[in-house]
């Protein structure tokens, strides 16, 4: 087990929420919801842009705190290498589950069902009530303590997340109000919460940079529908975010990089949690290509081409996590994002009107 065993040097730490609604009923009682949660560390010598990392469906900021074997995740890798960072509970889900909305009935099999959660994750095949498998080579940290570590960390939505535009054009407003708490910063996305990260960037000028692991969707404009993808029967789950052109044309402005791991097929597959990845990779190069023919900077990075093998849905968290880290920090470097010339000090003091009256006795 990789550990650094030196102290992590950080300015700060502490946490809040962002974002999110207050309803008021006829009575007067209010309800507060909706929102957001972030936990932030920042560093001692820190960097001027900070880093926000926002998990994806079934999870949550647990993805990055530490792995499943119990070495440091990115948040604190990351503050290690000077990078203050903001792990995010994305709204009705963690610790930001407070919520009014009734839950969604879907059964998508990457979530409701461990054996779905294990193959989504590509760690192996698992069809009940066989034993689940560990494909060749695989990166991940296999152990007991690992496996029920695993399983652990998913979590439920306490309320829909259903898919609509509508929706994702809310998580793009919430995650807006986080950046304009914290002001520059890069945005690194996880599976199913690269939809809503694309949807962030395009409502904040505060989104300098996108890292997507494994996007479950991306976001194309609406006068350029992507070419079908042979095989696509999961439904809406894989479908292409449509967008205004005008609104779309912000991801061309920002470095873009797309981290793609290992055991997707090449051609359909019956197994739901590989073939899914198929699909979502193939909306990922047809999104990267268009962002560059329009004048953008987007870097498709699928780590088998590059010698790297055995990587799951998590590469982050695999044993060759500090590779993958490394990948990420030399690509931060090579875009100019990785600057001292301003430290980031932490988010800025919240202000904002009362959302009661609240009369103060005399």
């Amino acid at each position: 087990m990789e550990m650094d065993r030196s102290c992590l040097r950080l300015r700060t730490m502490g946490s809040f929420f962002f974002g999110g609604t207050v309803r008021t009923a006829a009575d007067g009682e209010t309800f507060h919801g909706d929102h957001g949660y972030a936990q932030y560390y920042i560093a001692a010598h820190s960097r001027h842009l900070p880093i926000v990392l926002w998990h994806g469906v079934g999870q949550s900021g647990r993805t990055f705190e530490s792995t499943p074997d119990g070495r440091e995740g990115y948040a604190a890798l990351l503050p290690r290498r000077d990078w203050s960072v903001y792990v995010v509970d994305q709204p009705r889900r963690g610790r930001a589950g407070r919520t009014e909305a009734p839950p969604l009935t879907a059964d998508l099999p990457a979530a409701a069902r461990e054996s779905g959660v294990w193959e989504a994750f590509r760690n192996g095949v698992w069809e009940p009530p066989g034993r689940p498998s560990l494909y060749a080579g695989s990166q991940f940290p296999l152990s007991g303590a690992a496996v029920d570590q695993f399983f652990r960390q998913q979590t439920p939505d306490t309320g829909g997340e259903p898919l609509t535009a509508e929706y994702r054009a809310f998580m793009g407003q919430t995650g807006a109000a986080l950046f304009r708490r914290i002001g520059d910063g890069i945005l690194i996305t996880h599976s199913n919460g690269g939809q809503y990260g694309w949807e962030i960037a395009m409502a904040s000028p505060h989104v300098r940079a996108v890292a997507a692991y494994e996007p479950g969707a991306c976001a194309f404009p609406d006068d350029a529908a992507p070419e079908d993808v042979p095989g696509a029967a999961a439904g809406a789950y894989l479908a292409p975010r449509m967008v205004p052109a005008a609104r779309w044309a912000a991801l061309t402005k920002i470095p873009i990089l797309i981290v793609w791991g290992d055991y997707i097929p090449d051609e359909p597959s019956p197994v739901f949690g590989a073939d899914v990845w198929r699909i979502a990779r193939a909306r990922s190069r047809q999104f990267v290509r268009l962002v560059n023919a329009r004048g953008g900077h987007a870097e498709l990075m699928e780590l088998p081409k590059l010698g790297i093998r055995g990587n799951t849905h998590a590469a982050f968290a695999d044993r060759n996590q500090m590779e993958i880290l490394r990948l990420l920090t030399n690509w931060l470097a090579a875009q100019g994002l990785d600057g001292y010339e301003e430290p980031h000090e932490g988010p800025a003091p919240l202000a904002m009107p009362m959302t009661l009256p609240v009369e103060r006795e005399r």
